[in-house]
């Protein structure tokens, strides 16, 4: 019980940081979140499903952890910026992740681009039929 305490937290803690609310309750994330929730194909999804890695429960839990003590240090300090944008280790989590969900698909494309170069709904900032018309701003 102790160990479970100092590895995940309190009870319940480790769940919560888990879920899509937490991340849509900072208010930097509200139109992210917005986006997700009404987004199509991977509303199923969490988001640390897509931001932390998932090859490892150890890799994971290290990345939480250090993610985590980050996005708190930035947000109580006010160094978050807005609209919040992807990190470059971010961006290349989220391509891991891409392809280790979607390694049949991804086998028959070009691996070298970003997935939301043509995915644009992925990037939470154009949902609805707008974004399959709108040429992507990133």
């Amino acid at each position: 019980m102790v160990g479970s305490i100092l590895a995940f937290g309190p009870p319940g803690l480790y769940a919560r940081t888990e879920s899509p609310e937490f991340c849509g309750s900072c208010h930097v994330m509200e139109s992210r979140y917005e986006a997700w929730f009404h987004g199509g194909a991977h509303r199923r999804t969490k988001c640390v499903d897509c931001h932390l890695p998932n090859d490892t429960l150890a890799r994971h839990m290290v990345w939480k952890s250090i993610d985590g003590l980050w996005d708190m240090a930035a947000f109580h300090t006010g160094r978050v910026s807005d609209p919040i944008t992807l990190s470059s280790h971010g961006a290349r989590v989220v391509q891991e992740n891409c392809q280790r969900c979607h390694a049949e698909t991804v086998a028959r494309v070009n691996e070298d681009r970003q997935c939301w170069t043509c995915h644009r709904r992925v990037s939470h900032k154009q949902v609805g039929a707008i974004a399959t018309w709108t040429p992507a701003t990133e």
